[in-house]
């Protein structure tokens, strides 16, 4: 699996990112900080202490709260989706 998303079932900008990735076909793994405190400690190093969401692990590279065209620009980058 080569993309993590990071956030909360209640934040609208993590629901965006899943729905994103499910209109792209990307398979991802979801992981609610919320019921992982390794996975919020995992997320607050990646953003200077903050809990930022979603953050996006794409291959080793990280990106917080991106925009779609950012995930969609990364994604073609990595050479995970056309």
């Amino acid at each position: 699996m080569h993309v993590k998303v990071y956030g909360a079932d209640w934040c609208g900008d993590t629901v965006r990112t899943l729905k994103h990735l499910d209109s792209l076909g990307v398979d991802y793994e979801y992981i609610n900080v919320e019921r992982d405190a390794q996975a919020s400690q995992w997320v607050k190093a990646q953003n200077s202490g903050l809990e930022r969401m979603p953050t996006v692990e794409i291959a080793g590279q990280v990106l917080s709260v991106p925009t779609d065209r950012e995930l969609s620009s990364v994604l073609r980058e990595k050479g995970l989706m056309a």
